[in-house]
């Protein structure tokens, strides 16, 4: 029984060094919070049964070497972890006759600030709490962060760099490739810290929430006395013009209270966090405490216990997308999670499945990741007898397992496949590509079916094929004339538009933009171009920069794209040198009486550099909806964030006149 107890710890020793790692070091996740905490704690439970501990144990080594892309500084003193428990009650028995103080636990990534004179001097990441990398320049771009405060001496914070959900939504929209869209906010905040190119973290809207004071010293090098009490020391950091992590103060009696009053802010809490922090306010009597090999005894971490329900896998539903990815969807009965019915849960990848042991009819429990997305958290039974399709879904052909960012996923072998063809060809129609009305994917399906349409340049010659449309199901003389109508407006188009409705990897149409508006709507100044070149536009990193290039020289893309420009008017956008609403943002919602569409006014927007998002935030400049006394959800925002509510026609006399 010993020898197994030591292979456990083994196993468990490398495989959450391995998820640490590419957690703190590279980014990314390979199991959930969930997931890591679980087998956390059996590891720790049997190092303490066994009193064995591995070398590189995550529960005495505290993060990963910092990349070597970065300059790398070490700490003047370590920056542990901290302990964690998921019971109120033992706050309040950790807390004992003390007071202390109760703050969200932000997750984002650590970074430690120093200013001197008055100005920032220099900003360093985490790292392995003894050494992290020095990204001071891409600090000067944090939007929330001062870089010059009102203090003459020397002064140390320690804060998390975050990305809001707000952003990250705004971020993941520009960006209409499913595959290529950022899986959560701490991942993305991260990666925009340490970026070598300062101008893409500046786009990436990241905000610094400061959490703890290390030095404050006044020119002469005097400590500054705050009398022991953190409280004092948040006060006076907000007086300097930092943003301070939200806390409360409290004692054993009212801890748990507290925690449950955290804990209905959740849902409306724009900075994401995975759980909270209780800390002494004595400081003095915080650091008298010492520390564990990991852990400082002056503060503890407290993590949600996820909601979870057990039921049981009905089927997996396996769904092609443009890319030929074949995505595994979970179906279960029905549970209730948080306030909700559930169902699904996107499985993600073909690792996850032999990871989970998955088999249909297996007992499962699922929980919903930080209260919002459906996961599977384990399964009872482990059957692994789910069967992976050898054959994609839609055409039958053959499927392949591959590796992308260390996951193994399904892919269609098929380069005509309908699914991928179907859905480019509605990706191709819609509101922001070439905009054709009328072409829904049930009718683009029936187009493809019957061989009218095989690529994009298709789309204009069906005029040419009249009689045969009036043949399809569906289509009379009046529908079919309105499709042709619309055809036949689309060709008069923009090069933003014709680049986002290729369907070019990882290109959303406001990086379309961004690409034409580089090479002056030039599309054979962008043909010509090197993948250092385009890597070099704001907003195009050197994936996409690869992907463009591959584009721009595959045989077979360049046919499909040539034979499609000679259908097109492709119209040189004027730059009219107005940027009168640059540096603000807005929300449209409703319908619009003078735009035909959302997207027109829009354009008209950013054509005088303002912007366009789909939340309403504190950022936002007005909501326009022609309807301002209703009770949306945004005109609820709005009012609750102060955002003025204005019609589309107090707009255009206001900002487009």
């Amino acid at each position: 029984m010993e020898d197994s107890k030591i292979k456990r710890i083994d196993e468990l020793t490398a495989l959450l060094s391995e998820a640490s790692r590419a957690y703190y070091a590279e980014d990314r996740e390979i199991m959930s919070n969930f997931e890591y905490d679980k087998l956390y704690d059996e590891l720790a439970a049997l190092e303490k049964e066994t009193g064995i501990v591995r070398a590189g144990s995550p529960t005495v080594s505290v993060g990963y070497e910092a990349v070597d892309s970065l300059p790398k500084e070490k700490h003047a003193s370590p920056m542990l972890s901290l302990g964690k428990t998921k019971s109120r009650e033992e706050l309040a028995e950790w807390l004992g006759d003390k007071e202390g103080l109760l703050s969200w636990k932000e997750d984002g990534l650590t970074v430690v600030l120093t200013y001197k004179g008055g100005e920032l001097i220099k900003c360093v990441t985490r790292g392995n709490g003894e050494t992290g990398e020095v990204v001071t320049a891409n600090a000067k771009t944090f939007v929330n962060l001062p870089v010059k405060i009102p203090y003459e001496g020397e002064l140390v914070i320690r804060g998390e760099a975050v990305i809001t959900y707000s952003d990250f939504e705004r971020i993941n929209s520009e960006i209409d490739d499913a595959d290529a869209k950022y899986k959560n906010p701490r991942n993305l905040a991260s990666g925009s810290v340490r970026q070598l190119d300062s101008a893409v973290t500046a786009a990436r809207s990241v905000r610094v929430i400061a959490f703890a004071l290390v030095l404050a010293t006044d020119a002469d090098g005097n400590e500054h006395d705050f009398a022991h009490s953190m409280a004092a020391e948040f006060e006076f950091l907000k007086k300097l013009g930092f943003t301070v992590v939200e806390y409360e103060r409290v004692t054993a009696a009212n801890v748990v209270e507290k925690i449950a009053e955290f804990e209905k802010k959740i849902v409306n809490n724009d900075i994401p966090s995975d759980g909270l922090v209780l800390s002494y306010d004595d400081k003095a009597y915080a650091a008298s405490l010492g520390r564990t090999a990991k852990f400082p005894r002056g503060a503890i971490a407290f993590k949600w216990s996820d909601e979870t329900a057990d039921t049981i896998l009905r089927e997996v539903e396996w769904n092609t997308s443009r890319t030929g990815l074949i995505n595994p969807v979970a179906v279960f009965d029905s549970v209730e999670l948080e306030g909700t019915s559930v169902s699904r849960a996107s499985i993600h990848n073909i690792s996850i499945i032999k990871e989970l042991k998955l088999g249909l009819g297996d007992r499962i429990s699922v929980y919903k990741a930080n209260m919002i997305i459906p996961q599977i958290a384990e399964n009872y039974d482990k059957s692994d007898d789910l069967m992976i399709p050898e054959c994609c879904p839609v055409c039958g052909a053959k499927t392949v397992i591959e590796k992308a960012a260390d996951s193994e996923v399904l892919k269609c072998t098929n380069d005509e496949c309908p699914a991928k063809k179907l859905k480019s060809f509605v990706h191709f129609v819609e509101r922001d590509a070439m905009n054709i009305e009328g072409l829904s994917e049930m009718t683009l399906d029936k187009l493809i079916q019957t061989g009218l349409i095989k690529d994009f340049a298709d789309i204009y010659r069906l005029k040419e094929n009249r009689e045969q449309i009036l043949k399809l199901e569906g289509f009379k003389e009046k529908s079919c004339d309105n499709l042709i109508e619309a055809i036949e407006k689309s060709r008069e188009t923009t090069l933003p538009r014709v680049l986002y409705a290729l369907g070019i990897p990882g290109v959303g149409a406001a990086n379309a933009k961004m690409v034409a508006a580089h090479f002056d709507d030039d599309i054979n100044a962008l043909r010509k171009a090197d993948s250092d070149e385009l890597s070099a536009i704001d907003g195009v990193g050197p994936v996409m920069a690869a992907d463009i290039y591959e584009c721009m020289h595959n045989d077979a893309f360049i046919f499909s794209m040539d034979d499609l420009l000679k259908q097109l008017n492709i119209n040189k956008r004027e730059n009219s040198g107005d940027t009168s609403l640059a540096g603000l943002v807005f929300v449209v919602t409703g319908s619009l009486n003078m735009y035909a569409s959302r997207s027109e006014l829009k354009e008209a927007i950013e054509a005088k550099g303002g912007k366009v998002t789909g939340k309403v935030t504190a950022k936002t400049k007005c909501l326009i909806n022609n309807d301002v006394n209703s009770t949306s959800s945004k005109n609820k925002e709005a009012k609750a964030l102060g955002v003025e509510i204005i019609s589309e026609e107090d707009f255009v006399k206001q900002y487009l006149s």
